[in-house]
């Protein structure tokens, strides 16, 4: 796979369009790892990151993978599933020249002061520096491919092309190969994800062309002097149980990275409004707004970080931070869905929203349990002590003691999906108690939506802390005194 060029960038006029203007305008030559490595210089000189759109990573990853760069290795990032390997890989073509020149018409971007290619080098001996010269964007200069057990060396190096030999070319001729990956990205960085499921024999072939330089090809041996980045990505579990990366083809990577998942709630809760799609929308009856407060994004960032922690989930195959992205974009759903069956024009997600963050769960997160069907068990302890761990983070013990007194004094609060948020909202003035609690929860939101999602998160949390009674029947709820 190689991404699509970016149509958004116009190509400067002034670029040289033949080998000799190219040649006049001062334009020098360098190995692809050392282009990274001098942009990769201005960034860390600069005090800038490599790239955005990665969090979690500046004091672990990225020390790294810029001492990787620095050094010119290649690299190897080690990780479970949903830790920004690809993210990063992809990432670092922005540490590549904007516009580089190639040869026209070679597939294999041939420079055009070292011709690799047959077709370059025949162009340059007949036209010298009338050679028309192309201009190839950064984002060209990348390619990418999943192992998988069915990967070929003509997928990745090339094979004879009988059309080419049935044209009437001898296959002894270079000019009968099509290429493969590997060579159409030279002058590049190429990636493979998922590298121990390749099979051995074609870690070989990929060993052959990255160190020595050669390949055979149905027979045909040919010099391919490739400057190539090598990325690669592999699963610790792949690592060692599903296959393996041969000791030559290992030793090849300079650097072997660790990547994990964020250390701390606030970090996940960043990469989950960064990523998650936003459901503002607008209806006949004009715009609704969507809002997913503070506490309850915690809830979400925690229940991940419960998961990673627990016994009953298979940590071998990781709970991922799109867990937690789909987990967030669900809950925001459920609200929307419930606020528009109630014709409610601002929408907060609260509590009984959480409700829906089972589906977008169970196909993440592998359930390990001695007994059948306990799969929706776990999960939902797995959700009340996310709920109750931010309750605790969040809510001072010291303001809710009157409502505690209020609610055994024969307070009753109705909740659930069919309860308006106006009708949540109202309690505060029922329970004047609930009123120190609810504003440190919405920061001085005082719309209803707002006020009526904090009201249940403290009453959820209340119960959970075993200081409130609640009955339970569907998608309502009453909390009553424990007395």
């Amino acid at each position: 796979v190689r991404p699509m060029a970016d149509t958004t960038t116009q190509r400067p006029s002034d670029l040289a369009p033949t080998l000799g203007a190219l040649r006049a305008s001062g334009w020098l030559s360098r190995p692809v790892k050392q282009e990274v490595r001098e942009h990769a210089i201005e960034k860390v000189a600069a005090g800038e990151p490599l790239f955005a759109g990665v969090s979690g990573y500046e004091d672990t990853v990225m020390p790294q993978l810029e001492n990787a760069l620095l050094a010119g290795h290649d690299v190897i990032f080690l990780g479970e599933r949903g830790q920004a390997k690809t993210r990063m890989i992809r990432s670092l073509t922005g540490l590549l020249d904007e516009w580089m020149p190639i040869v026209a018409g070679s597939e294999i971007n041939d420079d055009p002061y070292a011709p690799v290619s047959k077709h370059a080098r025949d162009l340059i001996a007949e036209l010298g520096d009338d050679t028309p010269i192309h201009w190839v964007h950064r984002s060209e200069r990348f390619g990418e491919k999943l192992a998988t057990p069915d990967t070929s060396i003509a997928d990745l190096i090339g094979e004879v092309d009988p059309i080419k030999v049935a044209e009437g070319r001898y296959l002894s001729d270079e000019l009968t190969l099509h290429y493969g990956l590997v060579p159409r990205t030279n002058r590049g960085i190429f990636a493979i994800n998922e590298l121990p499921d390749l099979a051995e024999r074609i870690q070989v072939g990929m060993l052959n062309v990255l160190e020595e330089r050669d390949v055979q090809i149905r027979g045909y041996k040919i010099r391919l002097p490739l400057d190539v980045m090598l990325l690669a990505s592999a699963n610790p579990e792949d690592y060692t149980n599903r296959g393996r990366i041969i000791t030559p083809l290992k030793d090849r990577f300079g650097s072997q990275i660790r990547t994990h998942y964020p250390l701390e709630v606030h970090t996940e809760v960043d990469i989950m409004r960064q990523e998650a799609v936003p459901l503002d929308i607008t209806t006949a009856a004009g715009p609704v707004r969507v809002g997913v407060p503070e506490y309850l994004a915690d809830v979400v960032a925690t229940f991940s970080h419960l998961a990673r922690a627990s016994n009953h989930v298979n940590q071998r195959s990781g709970v991922s931070v799109r867990l937690s992205v789909a987990n967030y974009e669900a809950l925001a759903a459920n609200a929307l869905r419930r606020g528009l069956r109630a014709g409610e024009r601002h929408v907060v997600a609260r509590v009984d929203d959480l409700d829906a963050l089972a589906a977008s769960s169970m196909g993440k997160i592998e359930i390990e349990s001695l007994e059948e069907g306990r799969e929706g068990a776990i999960m939902e302890n797995l959700i009340k002590g996310a709920v109750l761990t931010v309750f605790k983070d969040t809510v001072p013990p010291e303001q809710t003691r009157a409502v505690v007194d209020a609610f055994e004094a024969g307070a009753v609060a109705h909740t659930g999906e069919g309860i308006t948020s106006e009708e949540l909202a109202r309690l505060v003035e029922d329970v004047d108690a609930l009123r120190a609690p609810v504003g440190v929860l919405t920061g001085g939101d005082e719309s209803p939506a707002a006020v009526g999602a904090a009201v249940e998160f403290v009453l959820e949390g209340l119960h959970l802390s075993k200081r409130l009674n609640k009955d339970a029947s569907g998608a309502s709820a009453t909390y009553r005194g424990r007395t």
